[in-house]
Formats: structure tokens, sequence, C-alpha cells
């Protein structure tokens, strides 16, 4: 299994986040993680853009995003940009994207959140069209009609994972895509829902075995201070347990909320919970570091500390 690291969102002003973001870029390198995956936040970097400044900072790494939402932008639009960064991180991009929510589409951007499935296996179409060589799109389903003349080839393969929650969207990931990238995803809800499905839809289609990314809050603490981990793990992530599709997968394992997810404790208690990631089907684990600490010396230490503990389990892991 293959361990990465999950870069931002950062507090204060955009100097500041960039500052950070290429620290933390500079780390993963440095520690010889695999992978950096960047989310797509409503009120934060362009998750693609992001890339290409973390690309210029690293010659090894993988870069992904985690993820796009589709309904922003024309899927034309989305293989230009998502080509032109291919070229940029020397062919270590990773194209996550998904259909995002409904409080997402629909309240902040004004677009009906209609038949999420259906338009993302069109815009999959469309994607796959640009991305398969260079010369003119000409894609027309149920949602586009495309005659365009890109003529971008990528320079290595441009695989493209989608979020996919629940049934439909896993088939759709296996039959269209090279794997999914989940979070709240518990180890259970991994082995018994996700992998059965996507991996069935894979073969189905004839594809090869799915990557499948799964995000998780990591803490290194002490065992009595798991507990104040899982609660700052809801404190500061829980925001996304609204979402009706996130509370559809928390049924599907054991896990309540996202502080139930969360890896806390000594060294032992994390790799062993890696480990069972790694037996429910997980290729990767994608690794939201979350300091505890009273104050910010604290919260540094602790975030270094947990560092060093995941750069030595990627190794271990490997």
């Amino acid at each position: 299994m293959r361990i990465g690291v999950m870069i931002g969102p950062e507090r204060g002003d955009s100097a500041r986040k960039v500052t950070r973001m290429l620290a933390d870029i500079d780390w993963a390198e440095t520690a010889g993680l695999d992978s950096a995956w960047i989310p797509q936040i409503p009120n934060e970097f362009d998750a693609l853009v992001a890339v290409a400044l973390m690309a210029a900072r690293t010659s090894r790494i993988e870069l992904g995003t985690a993820v796009v939402p589709l309904q922003a932008q024309h899927p034309i639009a989305l293989a230009r940009q998502a080509l032109s960064v291919q070229a940029a991180t020397g062919g270590r991009l990773v194209l996550g994207v998904g259909p995002s929510h409904h409080w997402i589409v629909d309240d902040m951007l004004g677009i009906p959140y209609e038949r999420p499935a259906a338009y993302t296996r069109d815009y999959l179409k469309v994607l796959e069209a640009a991305f398969a060589n260079p010369g003119p799109v000409d894609v027309e389903n149920d949602t586009f009609r495309v005659h365009n003349p890109l003529d971008l080839a990528p320079v290595a393969p441009l695989p493209v994972l989608v979020a996919a929650l629940g049934p439909v969207m896993l088939t759709i990931a296996g039959e269209r895509a090279d794997g999914t990238v989940l979070w709240m995803a518990d180890e259970r809800a991994v082995a018994e829902h996700v992998v059965p499905r996507i991996t069935k839809a894979a073969d189905n289609a004839g594809r090869p075995a799915p990557r499948i990314v799964a995000g998780i809050p990591v803490c290194l603490c002490a065992p009595r201070e798991v507990d104040v981990a899982r609660e700052r793990a809801n404190r500061i992530l829980g925001e996304a347990e609204v979402s009706p599709n996130y509370q559809r997968l928390l049924g599907y394992g054991d896990a309540k909320d996202v502080g139930d997810i969360c890896a806390a404790g000594d060294e032992d208690a994390i790799l062993a919970r890696f480990r069972r990631f790694a037996d429910a089907g997980v290729t990767d684990l994608s690794v939201r570091l979350l300091p505890i600490g009273d104050n910010r010396d604290e919260l540094v230490a602790s975030k270094r500390r947990t560092r060093e503990v995941i750069a030595a389990l990627a190794t271990e892991l490997r």
C-alpha cells in the first residue's frame, strides 16, 4: 500500500497559504512519500493550479487532485487544463474528479444538482476521448455534444479517479475510470461496499484492477489523548458529515463520524490501523495530518512527530 499526504487547506492570507503549501510538498518529496493529494475546497486555491506550483518544486512524487468538482467547468476546459498540468508535472498528475454535493453545486454555484451519476458518466466519456490521443474530440451523448479541435497529447498516461460513494457511482468508476478517491470510508465500508462493486465493474469492462485511494485523518498521540484527537477531527473535519452522500457511506461501515475513521494513537496503533485499511483493499492512503496541542508550539511539535512516523510507515508498508 502506498502512503501519500493530503496538502491544504491552510489558514492565513493567500501568500501565507502558498508558502505553507510549498513547505508541505518539500517535506513530502524529501520524506519519500509516494503521493500528495490536493482537495478542491470551495473557498480555496484551484487544485490543478496548486499541482502545477508543487510540480515546479518536486521531481518524483505523484500529485493528485482530490477532487475537482465536474459541474464547475465544461469537460473540454478541464481536459485542456489537466493535459497542460500533466505536461508541467512530467507525467505525475492523477486527476481526481467527482460530481460534488448538492450544497456546493446547487447552493454555491447555482447549478441544478440533477442526475449526478449520469452527468459523471457522460463527462468521463469526453475526458476519455480527450486523453486518448491528440486530435479532434468528437463525443455526443445525453449531456454533451462536443466537436473540439483539441490537439494536446498526454506526456504519459493520465489516470482519472472518481469520487464514488454509492453503488451506481462505484460502478461508473470501475467501468470508466482508473479507480476511486474516498473520504469518510472506514475499513468495513471499503472491504464490503467499495472494493467488491468497483472491482466487479472494472472486471466486466475489461479494465485493470482499480486504485482505491482512501483519505483518513492521522494523529500521533498518547493513548490517553486518542479521544482528544477524535474530537478534534470531528470539530475540524466534520462539516462533510452533513452531506447525505457521506451519511450513506458511513452506513456501510462501523464508523459514526470522521473521528472514528481517524487513525489516532502511538506508532503501533497507527500502523495497525493502516494495515487494516490495506487488508480491506485500499491501494493508497491519503493522510490528513491532524496535530493536537493547546498552543502553536505544541501543534507544531505534534505535526513534526506525526510527519516522522508517517515517513517511516510509508517505507515499511511499501
